[in-house]
C-alpha cells in the first residue's frame, strides 16, 4: 500500500475497490453456491486445483485456464466466482479454517480484510517472490504487490476510475464529455432535461459507494497535497476539516440536483449497469476493470466510451484516480502449492499479463512492443504520464476497518441520515483503530 505519492500506474501503488468488513459468515455461506462454499480441492481428495474469484476475474482466468491447459493436459481446475462481498466474507472464513481455495481472490496492499498485507501479516499465503515476473514489477508498485519484501500478490496491472458513458444518450441530448466540475454539472442538467437519468448510482452493492468520492478526492485533496497520506498516518490531518469535505459536498450536490437515479441506495451494482448499457442512465462512475461487464449487458459495446471524471474547474489540471486491480494469492495451507504456484507463474508470462489487462481495460505493470492498451483509456494516459493519477484511496488506510465505514458513511449521506461532518467524523473514528 502506498502512502500520499501521486505515482503514475506502471510506477505507482494501487488498490481495488469493493470490499466489506468479514462478518456474518455463517449466513453468508448458506447463501452462496456450493461450488463457493465446498472445502478446498486440495484437502476433499478430487485432484483437482481450485480457483475461487470475483465476478469480474471470471473472463480472463476460464481464458488463460483453458491457455494454460494447453501445454498442461493432465492438470485439472475447479473454477467458482461471485459478488465481491460474498466471495470475501467466505474466503476469509476459509483461510481462518484451512479449508481455503488453493488459489484466490487477493486484493493489492491494505484496508481490506482479504487484502494482501491483511493476510501476509496473518501467515495466510503463499510467498511467489522466487518467481521471475515479480521481479519487473516497477519499485513504486511494491508496496501493493509486497510484505515485508516479499511478494505473495499476483495482479495484471492498473485501472481507472471514471465514467463509463452510453454515447448515443449523450448524443440524442446535444452534450459531450466534460472536462470540468462546472462542465459536468452542465451535461448533467441537459441530461435530466431528456429525460435520461444522468449517473446511475448502485449503491445498495457497498462498494459502489466509494467511486465518485474517489473520483473526486484526487483534485480536492492531492492535487493540493500530495503529502496527506503521510500527514494523516502522523496524525496531523484528518478526513473532517480536509479536502474530503469538498469532494464529499460535491457528491451531495449531484444528489441534491437529482442527477442520481431514485433511491439509489436500493439500487444494485448490475442494475446501474443495466441503465447505462440499456441508455435508460447516461454514465456511471465506475472502475475501468468493469467495463468488460458494461459491455457485454448492451447489444452494441461500441456505443459505450469511458472519460476522465472531472472533480475540478482547470481541464488541464485534472487529477484522476488509478490502481492496481484485482488479483490472486495462493493460500499457504494448499496441498497443490507446487500446481498454484505454476500456473500463477504461468500468468507472469508477458503475453499471459497482456490478455488479462486488455480483459478488463487495464494497463499491465509490465510491457513490451507488443503489449495493446484498450483504447477506451486514451484520454486517461496524458493524464497518468503528465503524474496526475493517485493511488485509490484505500492502499493506505492502516486497517481494515475504514472501507466498511466509507461505504456506511455514504449510504448514510445519500439516504439523509448524516451529513459531510457527520460522515467524515465516521470515517475518522475507523481510521484511528489498531488494525
Amino acid at each position: 500500500m502506498t502512502t500520499g505519492s501521486h505515482s503514475r500506474p506502471g510506477r505507482g501503488t494501487v488498490g481495488r475497490r469493493g470490499f466489506l468488513r468479514i462478518g456474518g459468515g455463517v449466513a453468508a455461506l448458506a447463501a452462496l453456491p456450493s461450488a463457493l462454499t465446498a472445502c478446498s480441492d486440495s484437502s476433499n481428495g478430487s485432484g483437482k486445483l481450485r480457483i475461487v474469484g470475483v465476478a469480474d476475474q471470471q473472463k480472463p482466468i476460464e481464458e488463460l485456464v483453458a491457455l494454460y491447459r494447453k501445454s498442461h493436459p493432465d492438470d485439472d481446475f475447479s473454477t467458482s466466482f461471485a459478488p465481491t462481498d460474498q466471495v470475501q466474507t467466505v474466503v476469509r472464513t476459509q483461510l481462518a479454517g484451512g479449508n481455503a481455495p488453493d488459489v484466490h481472490v487477493l486484493y493489492p496492499g491494505s484496508g481490506s480484510a482479504m487484502s494482501m498485507v491483511e493476510l501476509a501479516k496473518a501467515g495466510l499465503l503463499s510467498d511467489l517472490s522466487d518467481q521471475a515476473w515479480t521481479k519487473e514489477v516497477p519499485a513504486n508498485f511494491h508496496p501493493a504487490y509486497r510484505y515485508k519484501g516479499k511478494t505473495y500478490l499476483y495482479s495484471a496491472g492498473s485501472s481507472v476510475i471514471g465514467a463509463i458513458y452510453n454515447k448515443k444518450a449523450f448524443a440524442e441530448a446535444g452534450v459531450e464529455p466534460p472536462k470540468t466540475w462546472s462542465e459536468l454539472l452542465d451535461v448533467c442538467a441537459k441530461l435530466k432535461a431528456k429525460g435520461v437519468i444522468p449517473i446511475a448510482l448502485g449503491a445498495q452493492t457497498a462498494w459502489v459507494t466509494q467511486l465518485i468520492t474517489y473520483a473526486l478526492v484526487p483534485n480536492a485533496v492531492y492535487a493540493k497535497n500530495p503529502g496527506f497520506d503521510a500527514e494523516m498516518a502522523a496524525g496531523r490531518a484528518h478526513f473532517r476539516g480536509s479536502g474530503w469535505a469538498g469532494a464529499m459536498g460535491k457528491y451531495q450536490e449531484l444528489q441534491r440536483r437529482g442527477f442520481f437515479n431514485d433511491n439509489p441506495n436500493g439500487t444494485t451494482y448490475e442494475q446501474q449497469t443495466s441503465m447505462v448499457a440499456s441508455g435508460k442512465a447516461a454514465m456511471a462512475v465506475q472502475v475501468s476493470a468493469v467495463l468488460a461487464n458494461f459491455r457485454r449487458a448492451t447489444r452494441t459495446p461500441d456505443d459505450l466510451g469511458m472519460f476522465p471524471f472531472p472533480g475540478g474547474d482547470d481541464a488541464s489540471n485534472l487529477w484522476i484516480p488509478a490502481g492496481i486491480v484485482v488479483g490472486l494469492g495462493v493460500s499457504a495451507r494448499s496441498r497443490k502449492a507446487a500446481g498454484a504456484e505454476a500456473f500463477i507463474e504461468f500468468l507472469g508470462k508477458q503475453e499471459n499479463v497482456d490478455r488479462w489487462a486488455q480483459s478488463v481495460a487495464a494497463i499491465p505493470f509490465k510491457r513490451d512492443a507488443s503489449t495493446e492498451i484498450d483504447p477506451v483509456l486514451n484520454d486517461f494516459l496524458p493524464i497518468i504520464d503528465d503524474n496526475r493519477a493517485v493511488p485509490f484511496m484505500d492502499q493506505s488506510w492502516p486497517n481494515a476497518e475504514v472501507q466498511p465505514a466509507h461505504f456506511a458513511a455514504v449510504q448514510n449521506l445519500l439516504a439523509g441520515k448524516t451529513d459531510v461532518d457527520g460522515a467524515l467524523s465516521q470515517m475518522d473514528k475507523a481510521y484511528g483503530k489498531k488494525s
